[in-house]
This record gives C-alpha cells, sequence and structure tokens, in this order.
C-alpha cells in the first residue's frame, strides 16, 4: 500500500468536495511521507495555498501552555499542587489546582460561555480584551462552578488563561516571550503567538480563515454569528498560537529528542486524569485528557496523543503516533461545506495511516433518502420551546420549496438557517455540523435533548 498516493488522492477529492482548503504532512520516524497545500490563503482566491502557509491553531496552543507550565515547574517556581488563588486572590473558586487547570478538572466556568461580556468591553471601550478581562468577567460575574474542584472534567478555556497570565507572574517576561525563547526556539519552530485583529497581519502568508454562511464564504469579522470573532483574538494560552505544519513536524521531533521536555515530564503531561473518584476521565470516544493533549490507545498505532482545534473558520488537526513514530498535520482555514463528508474524510486519513484502505467520502446529497416519504414533514412544522438559559437550541421548522429547514438560534447573533436532508424514516441530517436530528410525537430529538412542539 502506497500511503503517498492515497493521502493525495483523498486529499484531492476532499478539495474537490469542498472540504479542504489548507495545508497537510505525515510523516514517519522524523521523514515525510505526504505533505500538500490546496486551495487559496485569501478571501478573494486570489492567492495559491503555499506548505509553509501560517495558520491559527486554536486549541492545538494549548499543548504549549502545558509545556511552558511544566518548564516553571521544573524549575520549582511553580506547583502543580499550588492552588490558583495564590497567584489571583480576587477568583471566586478556591481549591482549584494549577494541575486541575490544565486538566480541565477544577471547574472553572468558560468566559466563552457568556462571551457577550468580552463582546462589551471591545464595544464599550474600544479595545480587543485581554486575559486580563478574562479574570475580571470571573470576578465581577462569579459564574457558577461546573463543579467541586477535582469532581468532573469540563473543557474550559478560561483555564489556559489564567496559566498564561501564571507564566507572566512567575517568569517576569511576556507569555508571547516566553513561548519564542523557551519552547518555540529550542524546538527550532518559527511559530509565534499573534493577535492579528489587534495588531495586523504580519504578511500576506498568514491564511485568512472564512466562514460559510448563507451559501457564501465570507470573513468572519462580518458574520452574523461568528463576529466574536474579533473580542477574542487578545487571549492567551487558550489559542492564538500561528504556526505552519513543518513547525509542528519540528514540534513532534523536538519532543522525541527531549530538546524542550524531559520524557519523564512527557509521560507525566500523556496521562489520563484521574477524578476525585479515582476513575480515568474519558469522554464518548474514550480518549482521556493529559496535560494540553487528549490521550488515547489505538489498536493498530498503540498510544497516540493529539489535540483538535477550531476557531471561527480555522481548524487544525495534530495526531502523534508514539509507539510508531509518526505524526499527522491538518491545517485549514474554511468551514468545510459538509460536515458529515468532512468526518468521513478524517477517518479516511486515520485509516491509510493504519494501512488501511480508506472508507468512501459521502456527502449529504449522496447518502440522503431518494424520493423521500414526506407525508408527516408538515407535521414537523412550528415552534419548538426551549430552555430559558439555553444558548443553541431549534427554533422553528417550516417547508419551502418542497425542503424541510430549520431555523436555529444560539445565546448571540442572528441564529441559522439550514437545510434538512431525510436520512431514513424521521431522521434528518444538516451540512454546518455533523449531528443528527430525529422527530417524534410533537417533539424534536437531538443531542439527547427533547425540544417540545408549541
Amino acid at each position: 500500500m502506497d500511503k503517498k498516493i492515497m493521502l493525495e488522492r483523498l486529499f484531492r477529492e476532499a478539495r474537490d468536495k469542498g472540504l479542504f482548503n489548507g495545508t497537510w504532512l505525515y510523516a514517519e520516524h522524523g521523514e515525510i511521507v505526504s505533505k500538500g497545500a490546496v486551495g487559496f490563503r485569501d478571501a478573494k482566491d486570489k492567492l495559491p495555498m503555499r506548505e509553509d502557509s501560517v495558520f491559527d491553531l486554536a486549541s492545538v496552543s494549548k499543548q504549549f501552555t502545558a509545556a511552558a507550565v511544566m518548564l516553571l515547574v521544573r524549575q520549582g517556581k511553580v506547583g502543580l499542587e499550588d492552588e490558583i488563588t495564590k497567584y489571583f486572590p480576587a477568583l471566586p473558586y478556591p481549591g482549584v489546582t494549577i494541575r486541575q487547570l490544565i486538566t480541565h478538572t477544577g471547574g472553572v466556568p468558560d468566559y466563552f460561555d457568556d462571551i457577550e461580556y468580552l463582546i462589551q468591553i471591545q464595544q464599550e471601550e474600544n479595545r480587543i480584551p485581554d486575559n486580563h478581562d478574562v479574570v475580571r468577567f470571573l470576578c465581577e460575574c462569579k459564574p457558577e462552578p461546573y463543579f467541586a474542584p477535582g469532581d468532573g472534567f469540563e473543557y474550559s478555556n478560561s483555564d489556559y488563561c489564567l496559566l498564561a497570565l501564571i507564566v507572566e507572574q512567575v517568569s517576569g517576561v511576556s507569555f508571547e516571550d516566553f513561548l519564542r525563547d523557551n519552547v518555540f526556539a529550542p524546538a527550532g519552530m518559527n511559530a509565534s503567538v499573534r493577535h492579528v485583529r489587534r495588531d495586523g497581519y504580519p504578511d500576506d502568508n498568514f491564511v485568512r480563515a472564512l466562514v460559510l454562511e448563507n451559501g457564501k464564504y465570507i470573513l468572519p469579522d462580518i458574520s452574523g454569528n461568528d463576529y466574536d470573532v474579533v473580542a477574542e483574538d487578545g487571549t492567551n494560552g487558550d489559542g492564538n498560537v500561528y504556526a505552519d505544519i513543518f513547525d509542528l513536524l519540528a514540534w513532534d521531533r523536538a519532543l522525541r529528542d527531549e530538546k524542550v521536555l524531559t520524557r519523564e515530564e512527557q509521560q507525566l503531561m500523556y496521562t489520563p486524569v484521574k477524578l476525585n473518584s479515582g476513575e480515568v476521565f474519558t469522554d464518548e470516544s474514550g480518549a482521556g485528557y493529559g496535560f494540553g493533549w487528549e490521550v488515547r490507545h489505538d489498536e493498530d498505532l498503540g498510544l497516540v496523543v493529539a489535540h483538535d482545534g477550531w476557531h471561527k473558520g480555522s481548524y487544525a488537526q495534530y495526531e502523534r503516533f508514539l509507539d510508531t513514530d509518526g505524526v499527522l498535520v491538518l491545517l485549514y482555514c474554511r468551514d468545510p461545506e459538509d460536515s458529515h463528508a468532512a468526518a468521513a474524510f478524517l477517518e479516511g486519513l486515520r485509516a491509510i495511516v493504519r494501512g488501511k484502505e480508506p472508507g468512501p467520502v459521502c456527502t449529504l446529497e449522496e447518502r440522503m433518502v431518494q424520493n423521500p416519504d414526506t407525508s408527516a414533514w408538515e407535521s414537523y412544522c412550528g415552534k419548538y420551546a426551549h430552555e430559558e438559559d439555553d444558548t443553541f437550541y431549534p427554533d422553528e421548522v417550516y417547508l419551502r420549496d418542497g425542503d424541510l429547514y430549520v431555523k436555529w438560534m444560539r445565546g448571540y447573533g442572528a441564529g441559522f438557517r439550514w437545510k434538512l436532508y431525510p436520512l431514513g424514516n424521521d431522521e434528518f441530517a444538516i451540512k454546518k455540523f455533523d449531528f443528527t436530528i430525529r422527530f417524534g410525537e410533537g417533539q424534536l430529538i437531538c443531542f439527547d435533548e427533547v425540544y417540545k412542539k408549541l
């Protein structure tokens, strides 16, 4: 099996189906098996994508924050069991430790849950908020913790903003400078922490991420739903590391060669977190979470440490196969036209990495029931009830030109209007996200939530 040929064929198919606009790299034992670039790096389709184009890594950035903390732990400047109130006395979350911030088990609420707070700062104070404003939000609004420290797992971007501020406090330098001098440079990376909406794009090789809205690709800054991208641009620790595929290959080799972190430090970071109950946390896919890394065991590849990232049109997928010495990097900068097909594309890539044939990458048009029975569709139409504190919910189902649509609202923004594609009986899918919707007796069911028809 020629992995290079199969990977490049799959990426071409993904490009042709509107699933991938970006760069990729797959390497084994430090040697590149396949790499490439497809699509465009600008908003007007004038500048072809380059292999060294620079992308926002979004939440893949978190592993670098965790690495910075580990370096300070090594120096004795920070303790993993330090309570965060040692560094932020006014925070209303006593008992939360640095270890729990790194592993998302402290229960500190995610500022993304109340992003309107940062949007208001941006609008009223005419500036882009930063990490200190995240602390300000937590102290002023005092959102309820998700759970008692160590009792559960809940992904929170606030955790990593606090960690970045701790790095600055104890090191005496900016977070950006600390990562540059202590992580990126020793690893041989050209990566950097950037705030492109605050400071501008350094050059045109920094890609412009686009979101798909009403059938058109647009900048999230002018979107009816994703305009909060501007208010989120000033934070550190949880995102905003910019890099190319070669930087992430260099990071993989630097970790293997112990240029930044020792093998013992990495083993600690790759150990899935245990909750107070003694149970090792795992998500629905069976993956655990370490220090800025998702951790899972694959029957073909052994130990896999990975992280993905998404931020308003920016996507990053970084997977390291520790036992087989491989690494897979995907960086792309446009919403896929069909999220179900995009998920099949990613599974196809993972199959090739395992030395197996990829499955078909089918769009919803190819998967949907042809000539479906529409006799019940009119009964699905109408308004649906939701809980008062819901921030993402179906509002109305309606017919238009013989097709079924759903109006889906979110806590802020204009909401979405999605065409429903019939998959069989009472089950439907949308292109924006790879979830399904079912209709029952006067109800709509999604994410195991039941919404009653009014």
